[in-house]
């Protein structure tokens, strides 16, 4: 088998299975292990694939640069994002992360809305400038300018005073064995720190997002109690969260 052929085929095993292992590959194309690493680092190098211990997942296509992905018009991130907003209750502190799906939450809070928002995200909070009765939180540190949002030790600190009743978190990852997963480390610091100040955790997760690992771990899943999916999301692909306790809801 050439080359392209059996990287083509891992491709395939990837989407079909949604992980492969290095060990098994050698077997079922005869070839050494040696050769399947190669194969996985050269397919890990085109951004096709998340390389792990023993073998691969899919990588997530959820990291190009902010700018970028605010272009990118989605019914699906809106409907995510109306969801969201609709679980933020009058009198709720409710912390937000950046993103493109976070704009769309903010956009959706009702202007009769009396809450507290914490966020890390300049954009988020700007977005909040003139809603009539949101008291807005900004969180302070050193601006990671790829998504828009602050790290480091002073936000890290500033964390400490919150008791939020929900942590609206942003990944660029789900997976069932790999867990929640971001492109950033301090970044993935962050939200570990955020998700261990709220009463519960929502994960906003659009489909590019689901059964795909990035290369900073911030957590297993069950660091989530509720994910928020697109409405017409394959039951197969949520059924291993459900069955680890996180209530799916679809937007």
């Amino acid at each position: 088998m050439l080359t392209t052929q059996r990287k083509k085929a891992i491709l395939q095993a990837l989407k079909r299975d949604g992980q492969v292992l290095a060990k098994q590959l050698s077997e079922t194309f005869d070839v050494s292990e040696d050769t399947v690493r190669r194969d996985l680092r050269e397919l890990a190098g085109e951004g096709l694939l998340q390389r792990v211990h023993g073998g691969a997942l899919p990588a997530s296509s959820a990291v190009v640069p902010f700018a970028q992905r605010q272009g990118i018009e989605s019914a699906a991130k809106r409907a995510i994002g109306k969801a969201a907003a609709a679980m933020i209750r009058p009198g709720h502190v409710a912390i937000i992360d950046g993103g493109t799906t976070s704009a769309e939450l903010v956009r959706h809070l009702p202007a009769d809305l009396r809450a507290t928002i914490v966020t890390h995200s300049p954009s988020v909070a700007v977005a909040l400038v003139d809603h009539p009765s949101v008291e807005v939180i900004v969180i302070g540190g050193r601006l990671y300018k790829h998504s828009v949002v602050t790290v480091g030790a002073a936000a890290v600190e500033a964390m400490a005073h919150i008791r939020a009743d929900l942590y609206f978190m942003g990944v660029t990852g789900v997976h069932p064995q790999a867990g929640l997963s971001t492109g950033d480390l301090e970044e993935a610091y962050i939200k570990r720190a955020l998700a261990a100040r709220a009463a519960e955790t929502v994960v906003l997760a659009s489909a590019d997002k689901l059964n795909a690992a990035s290369q900073y771990a911030i957590g297993e899943i069950t660091l989530a109690q509720t994910m928020i999916v697109e409405k017409g999301t394959e039951a197969a692909l949520v059924r291993p969260f459900e069955k680890a306790g996180i209530a799916v809801v679809r937007a």
